[in-house]
């Protein structure tokens, strides 16, 4: 099912910080690294983009690059550090 990870880690998130004073408000964010967003973070990106059109388009491009950079900093994790750049061309 797409997005279940997503929910799955919001379901996660709202156990964990269950406890949390009800003086902060608490909104879990779950995205999965190739798109699908839980609920509760379409919901709140929804609240937040309201007004300016641009402004959701904005904050869903910071959102998805910061899980590009994430995602390209984990494969490159993995690469041993033997040398220089032509390693790291060589593994793409």
């Amino acid at each position: 099912m797409v997005g279940a990870a997503a929910n799955s880690a919001e379901q996660a998130k709202r156990r964990k910080y269950e406890s949390l004073d009800s003086s902060f408000i608490f909104v879990p964010f779950g995205v999965e690294t190739l798109g699908p967003w839980g609920p509760e973070a379409r919901a709140l990106f929804k609240e937040l983009s309201t007004g300016d059109p641009r402004a959701g388009s904005y904050l869903g491009q910071r959102i998805s690059l910061a899980i590009r950079r994430g995602n390209a900093a984990s494969t490159l994790g993995t690469v041993p550090r033997t040398g220089g750049f032509e390693d790291v061309l060589d593994f793409i």
